[in-house]
């Protein structure tokens, strides 16, 4: 069963945090999604930082592939570079605003593991809430979403202060 997750219910302490300096605080999980993984200590968690390039989404599932053979969770790398190229596609399209000249634009991505699931975090600075759109067939893309729903057992969105949004899939 896949579950979208309203940004309201995720965990108070990702508010906190701006999209240009979020890290996933130590413990971090997706409060949604906390019945999931059996409590297991300690959690592995590994960062990247995207620049706004279009090869940054190769270059970000090079990263989790990487992430999650070292981690010898190999069986998940093709569904968990779909979940990170669709949702750094939708950071780098949607999430980054271009005409604020003094704002750092930059795009991270977490892994976090906790036992045999994954949760694959990515923030960006801009405000616009992620919306699974219906797919028109007379258009190119839209479809994002919706494959990261279908691969993930859960994903949801929290805006981040003072702004930015931090986009989160679950992967077992």
């Amino acid at each position: 069963m896949h579950e979208t997750v309203p940004h309201h219910d995720l965990v108070q302490s990702v508010l906190e945090w701006s999209a240009l300096d979020w890290w996933p605080p130590v413990g971090w999980w997706p409060e949604p999604a906390r019945d999931l993984p059996p409590a297991v200590s300690p959690t592995q968690a590994a960062t990247f930082v995207l620049p706004p390039k279009a090869d940054s989404v190769h270059s970000a599932r090079s990263f989790a592939t990487g992430t999650l053979t070292g981690w010898e969770l190999g069986d998940m790398c093709d569904g968990m570079e779909l979940v990170v190229s669709e949702l750094a596609t939708n950071a780098l399209r949607h999430g980054l605003e271009i005409g604020h000249r003094h704002r750092r634009e930059v795009i991270r991505l977490a892994l976090i593991r906790r036992g045999g699931f994954v949760t694959c975090a990515l923030t960006d600075p801009g405000s616009a809430t992620p919306v699974m759109r219906e797919a028109n067939p007379f258009e190119p893309g839209g479809l994002g979403l919706h494959i990261v729903e279908s691969i993930s057992m859960r994903w949801g969105w929290s805006p981040l202060s003072p702004h930015g949004k931090a986009v989160w899939a679950v992967l077992g």
